[in-house]
């Protein structure tokens, strides 16, 4: 099951393996990835302009960079008018001209792939000020693999740059599939995290600026309970228990494989969660655990609570073993997300 915790304490895994809410328990596969985006390397070389004008190449940190296309050679190169550009500039600043000695506006390779980037996002049903959110201001480039945006989000969370850890993360999502963020960006950073943090190379401060940033782009996505042809779920952090980024993320991917999913979140009395899933005839109840200090609380409440007839309980998370779920008369799952969600699945039926 996916562990993502670092909240606190306890860190998460990868390939999308994200463990129900700690570090490692229900993972998260990733596999899937969304086309590739026009964020790529540029050929070395000199290259003619519409206008006919030569711009030599040359590399700026990841990018290799053109300067001197004017507005007229940018809208003829992205197929975006020049109007909307000089909109595009102003109102969302997703540009980066550099200025002539005569004050004229000249574009490089990379303005082109941003705004190239935005077409295909509005060509996704975007609009133009979600895209240029998502892609963030001119002076953060969006990184071209996941690893680059791990290492791009720990450095701002070093420089202590909330804005940047944002704009980084939703460059995130927006150039990936959902199941590459989650198990190629999220789970490692969270892990990264932890680690740092342990080591005292991340103040709490830092480390709560990357999982307070992370927690609320997942509450986007959880908050729809999802459509419901495989059953309903009922997702708990158990009793006191308040690392949920593992668990968000196993919401997630159960709501995008047909379950109706009401997620209750962190420090969760079960009795209310086992009277929530009798009410919603819920086939499954999952419970995460990351500290063990929570286990005989957990057992506890569990071991005297009543269970509508057919539930399924399942424990997992960093502090969950077949041990603790048989003594919670539940099942443990582990694994990566996509194991996690077939294991659910069959349960189910």
């Amino acid at each position: 099951m996916p562990t993502a915790s670092t909240d606190s304490s306890v860190r998460p895994s990868s390939r999308s393996t994200i463990p129900f809410a700690a570090a490692r328990g229900w993972g998260v596969s990733t596999s899937t990835r969304c086309p590739a985006s026009t964020w790529s390397l540029w050929a070395a070389r000199c290259r003619e302009s519409p206008s006919g004008t030569t711009h030599l190449l040359f590399r700026a940190g990841a990018f290799l960079v053109t300067r001197g296309l004017n507005i007229a050679a940018l809208a003829q190169r992205t197929g975006v008018a020049p109007d909307t550009l000089r909109k595009w500039e102003q109102r969302y600043g997703i540009l980066q001209p550099e200025r002539t000695p005569g004050g004229q506006r000249r574009y490089s390779e990379r303005d082109v792939a941003r705004v190239e980037w935005l077409r295909a996002r509005l060509g996704e049903g975007y609009r133009i000020g979600e895209a240029a959110l998502l892609l963030g201001k001119a002076d953060v480039p969006a990184a071209r693999t996941p690893g680059e945006h791990v290492d791009a989000i720990l450095a701002a969370a070093t420089e202590g740059d909330v804005g940047e850890i944002g704009v980084r993360l939703d460059q995130a999502f927006a150039l990936h599939s959902l199941d590459a963020v989650f198990g190629d960006v999220i789970d490692p950073l969270l892990q990264k995290v932890g680690t740092l943090w342990q080591a005292g190379q991340l103040s709490v401060v830092q480390e709560h600026l990357v999982s307070e940033s992370v927690r609320a782009r997942l509450g986007h996505l959880v908050g729809d309970s999802g459509g419901g042809i495989r059953g309903a779920a009922v997702l708990a952090c158990a009793p006191n228990e308040r690392h949920e980024l593992g668990l968000m993320m196993l919401a997630i991917a159960l709501r995008n494989d047909g379950w109706y999913v009401a997620y209750v979140g962190a420090d969760t009395p079960l009795e209310d969660a086992l009277a929530l899933a009798d009410r919603l005839s819920a086939a499954l109840l999952g419970i995460s655990i990351s500290l063990q200090a929570r286990i005989e609380e957990l057992e506890t409440s569990l071991r005297d609570a009543a269970r509508p007839a057919g539930l399924e309980v399942v424990v997992g998370g960093a502090a969950a073993s077949p041990e603790v779920a048989a003594r919670v008369g539940g099942r443990y799952l582990a694994g990566e997300l996509h194991e996690t969600v077939e294991q659910l699945r069959a349960l189910a039926h």
